[in-house]
């Protein structure tokens, strides 16, 4: 079949076109026409796993790639091709992992939405970068910490928790059901539990203030869980004798019933009474024990044993406050006049007198 020379035109010009566009796609793509946008160079301690033509991203959505990467003097020079977006200068960049096999990426995330944008030439400093934790020194520290268990700890723990959850899978479903309940509520009450975290601040700084307290409290606690320590064996005796002893007191309990609550009942009256009068009761309390001391020493060896000290206005009597007084003789017997409540001595205990009256006794 012969072509006429219309339709071989229109196949070469067809050919010619596709290699142009073929053309073009390929050279934007080796940037032989640049890259349409801007160039920045963000400076890391470290290149992270960062490599060439890398995606750069600006709030999860693509905006660049990486053009380069170069040693500098400080660390390391990433070059970044980034599309024509206004993008906040202040910025934090981080190397981020997409995936579990590594595959690295450059996110740009704005510290505030407003002021200058980035453009051709500007740097992002180290200190507003960050680098994955390198795989290596995350293995590390893991067996690290690995070694650093106690195997026989470790044994006794699985053994403690087994036996501490044998037997409880009705309780642990129970327990997971609960949670799942109080999830929801927590996620249906989410206004007041966010107001209750923002509020918590100031129980925070509270504990701050009170940091040197809280020392104290757990060096004091420490103290106490030694002593426990120290007395297990006393302590394990007084667990197992407390359920007799429990029984015995409900036992009696039970038998002095309804007795017991009578004389509660009734000890509340004397309580009252005794609360009234707690001064008192405390002075003779505290000077009983001497006297009654005395006491048992005054007889001995089948005599008795005593001093008398005479004294005659030493100190001198009190007069003052006694002067509503009438006087009388003992030879008046004629009927006397009204009881004078209202004598008494008032100079005070500090006078050098023979001070006495009620209103020097304890109070209450």
């Amino acid at each position: 079949m012969m072509l006429t020379r219309g339709v071989r035109l229109k196949v070469v010009a067809f050919l010619l076109i596709g290699l142009a566009a073929v053309a073009v796609v390929a050279a934007r793509y080796v940037g032989l026409f640049g890259s349409g946008g801007y160039t920045v160079t963000m400076k890391l301690a470290d290149a992270g796993g960062i490599f060439p033509n890398a995606e750069v991203t600006y709030r999860g959505v693509p905006v660049g790639r990486v053009h380069t990467v170069d040693l500098a003097d400080d660390g390391v020079d990433v070059a970044l091709d980034l599309n024509q977006y206004d993008i906040p200068q202040d910025v934090e960049a981080t190397v981020a992992n997409r995936s579990a096999v590594g595959e690295q990426y450059v996110d740009l995330k704005p510290r505030r939405p407003d002021g200058p944008t980035l453009h051709q030439g500007s740097v992002i400093p180290q200190s507003a970068t960050k680098i994955p934790l390198p795989a290596q020194t995350l293995l590390t520290n893991i067996d690290s910490l690995v070694q650093s268990v106690p195997e026989d700890s470790l044994h006794t723990l699985v053994d403690e928790l087994d036996t501490a959850t044998h037997g409880t899978t009705t309780d642990l479903q129970t327990l997971l059901d609960s949670t799942h309940s109080f999830v929801g509520a927590a996620t249906e009450h989410m206004p007041q539990l966010t107001q209750l975290v923002q509020d918590s601040a100031t129980v925070l700084h509270t504990q701050n203030d009170e940091a040197q307290a809280l020392t104290q409290f757990g060096a004091n606690a420490k103290l106490i869980a030694d002593q426990l320590r120290s007395s297990d064996a006393d302590l394990r005796s007084l667990i197992g004798t407390v359920p007799q002893l429990s029984v015995q007191v409900s036992q009696l309990i039970r038998d002095t019933d309804p007795s017991l609550g009578v004389l509660i009942a009734n000890l509340l009256s004397t309580a009252t009474v005794a609360l009234g009068r707690h001064d008192a009761l405390q002075e003779l309390l505290i000077s009983a024990p001497p006297a009654i001391a005395a006491g048992a020493n005054a007889i001995a060896g089948g005599t008795a044993n005593f001093g008398l000290s005479l004294t005659f206005f030493d100190p001198l009597g009190c007069t003052a406050g006694y002067d509503g007084t009438d006087r009388r003789t003992g030879l008046d017997a004629a009927a006397g006049h009204p009881l004078n409540t209202q004598a008494r001595c008032t100079l005070p205990p500090s006078s050098g007198t023979g001070v006495r009256g009620a209103q020097n006794a304890p109070n209450g």
